[in-house]
């Protein structure tokens, strides 16, 4: 029993390496065919039906690769499909939120300093945003908006924004940043499911019975294809936030977050437009270095809760069962002793601004919150304190292992 939460930490770390190497392959593969349809050339000797080929070389081989701008004339014996990344790039991500974010909402979910609500209300909230967010997105995409891509996007930004600064309403910064990664990584994968995988699948049932393909299924496509090209850069920034207090930890997180879409906008329109002419616009760069400094000075603004509202802040039944636990005062006091200079809500060590990962660990409180972090990061393992920082004895990290084993007999 004592080591489940080593074991559930494993858990937590295998899923998310998977999700890394999924998500690795899919935007791999979507940035390749992106920039590979975008760089095919004319050819008076393609095959009929054909709209463009491209030489490549690679691995000390040629490759030719010929696109047909609706279907060749017949069904080919071999045809891969590319849709599995995208499935198992999400599925591992949604089985990595309910790790951290459901099982451990109490901890990394829930912020009572912005909403009184319940773990299951969180729950509820979490994956309900999920699914509201592609119908919407869905219905937009069929209405008359779809002869307007412009707007189409300028609608999607809108509500990007918002739902950024709805997650930051509710959620603590880590997990607002995530959701909204999720958000939008969950109309990326639906688009692939629910659109794209079944117009080609239809072109290619018209291709077996003899029909001929109807050139609307692959637009339908590529208009969805195109919207994930522009949002896949500001997904894995979301999904890289939660490991930089000063993206997810400051007052105007939510900003910072909307203007990251914009800048996936601009480096990827940099590129798309360099594969197509074999020049990218320049301005692109200059646009994207003024939104980081924009967003860097964002992250500068404090405000937020103070080391006195945190100590004046009733506890929760969650930090309270943690709190009340015999050798509570002992940990209580190693922590102080050995991680508070550091997590602090104005740490003193160096030149540091921000607490690592936004964990501050000051008040009793914090401390009670963050029982299960403690535990795993300064009292099974020695990854924190930092050796070059804090020398912590043995008996330091035992006291914070009893503690933490006490509330698990209980």
């Amino acid at each position: 029993m004592y080591d489940l939460a080593i074991l559930w930490d494993w858990i937590a770390f295998s899923v998310r390496w998977l999700h890394v190497i999924t998500a690795m392959a899919w935007i791999g593969a979507s940035f390749y065919f992106i920039a590979l349809d975008l760089m095919l050339k004319p050819n008076d000797a393609l095959p009929e039906g054909a709209y463009g080929e491209e030489w490549e070389v690679h691995g000390g081989g040629f490759y030719h690769t010929v696109k047909y701008l609706v279907a060749p004339a017949r069904m080919p014996e071999h045809l891969t499909w590319h849709k599995w990344q995208s499935y198992s790039t999400w599925l591992s991500g949604a089985a990595l939120l309910m790790i951290i974010y459901w099982v451990g909402g109490e901890l990394f979910l829930l912020d009572p300093t912005k909403a009184d609500l319940s773990l299951w209300q969180g729950i509820l909230i979490s994956g309900g945003s999920l699914t509201i967010g592609w119908l919407l997105y869905d219905a937009m995409c069929k209405s008359k908006l779809a002869d307007h891509p412009t707007v189409l996007m300028l609608l999607l930004f809108v509500i990007l924004v918002f739902m950024s600064w709805g997650y930051n309403q509710i959620f603590t910064g880590r997990a607002a940043l995530l959701h909204l990664g999720a958000f939008t990584a969950t109309i990326m994968t639906a688009n692939v499911f629910f659109q794209i995988m079944p117009n080609q699948r239809v072109v290619v049932e018209d291709l077996k019975a003899g029909r001929t393909p109807d050139a609307k299924y692959g637009k339908i496509a590529k208009v969805r294809s195109t919207h994930n090209n522009y949002l896949t850069l500001p997904v894995v920034f979301l999904m890289l936030s939660n490991h930089y207090p000063l993206a997810f930890g400051t007052e105007f997180s939510w900003i910072i977050a909307s203007l990251i879409f914009l800048t996936g906008v601009t480096i990827r329109h940099y590129f798309n437009t360099m594969h197509k002419t074999g020049t990218g616009p320049h301005w692109t760069w200059a646009v994207t270095v003024l939104l980081m400094i924009l967003i860097a000075w964002l992250s500068t603004i404090r405000t937020g809760e103070t080391w006195e509202d945190a100590e004046a802040r009733a506890l929760t039944a969650y930090e309270q069962t943690y709190a009340a636990a015999e050798g509570f005062e002992n940990a209580y006091d190693t922590v102080i002793s050995n991680c508070s200079m550091c997590h602090a809500r104005e740490p003193v060590w160096g030149n540091m601004q921000w607490a690592p990962k936004g964990v501050y660990l000051e008040t009793p409180g914090d401390v009670a919150r963050h029982a299960e972090q403690i535990y795993l990061q300064a009292g099974v393992s020695h990854a924190m304190p930092p050796p070059n920082a804090v020398q912590m004895d043995e008996e330091a990290r035992r006291s914070i292992v009893a503690w933490v084993r006490e509330v698990r007999r209980q």
